[in-house]
């Protein structure tokens, strides 16, 4: 891919919908099991009785680019013949230091090429620049592909949220994971939250 990766100006594509859909297989199943001692947290890959779709359509909010709730993000991306083909959207988390990816979109017809890795690393150089201690992101725990895609690169599983889009997530397999890439100590500085204790 020789097309480079800019800056996408937030008066030019404040409100893009990246049109953020999958079919998966497979989930990573969920089960949080109470302890006389605290609890034991399993996730285990099983296969759906069949196929299922996600949709942009289905859900009530788009991924856009540049929402309110992100007031310092800056996206970033790839045109190809001046239509967009892939994104990656940063918004750093001041009080902890970190930097969170907060869309990162690639065309279908692009995949398996290597622009979801060109972007993911412009984010980390986005994250080293402002010597943020660590990258992190959210996926779904039935958004097999995008856990595997994100593991290969250098991330891990750092929490979850059981409740985060209904009150039926894990009966939907469709439980918040969050992901987090730590970044090497001499690149990072101390998060005001921290350094106040």
């Amino acid at each position: 891919m020789k097309e480079p990766i800019v800056e996408l100006p937030r008066e030019r594509w404040k409100g893009f919908i990246l049109p953020i859909g999958y079919t998966t297989a497979e989930y990573y199943d969920v089960a949080v099991h109470p302890e006389p001692e605290g609890f034991t947290v399993n996730l285990c890959k099983k296969a759906f009785e069949a196929p299922i779709t996600h949709s942009p359509q289905e859900y009530n909010y788009p991924d856009k680019l540049y929402e309110e709730h992100w007031p310092d993000a800056r996206a970033f991306g790839i045109l190809k013949d001046g239509v967009l083909i892939g994104a990656v959207e940063v918004c750093p988390e001041d009080w902890s230091n970190r930097m969170r990816v907060t869309e990162l979109w690639v065309d279908d017809a692009w995949h398996k090429q290597g622009l979801g890795h060109a972007l993911l690393e412009r984010a980390k150089q986005e994250a080293q620049a402002q010597r943020r201690r660590a990258v992190i992101l959210e996926t779904q725990s039935c958004n097999v592909n995008a856990i595997g895609f994100y593991l290969h690169e250098g991330f891990t599983l750092i929490g979850m949220d059981t409740c985060c889009y209904s009150n039926t997530d894990l009966q939907r397999r469709e439980v918040r994971l969050e992901l987090g890439l730590l970044l090497q100590p001499e690149t990072h500085r101390e998060s005001s939250h921290w350094a106040k204790s």
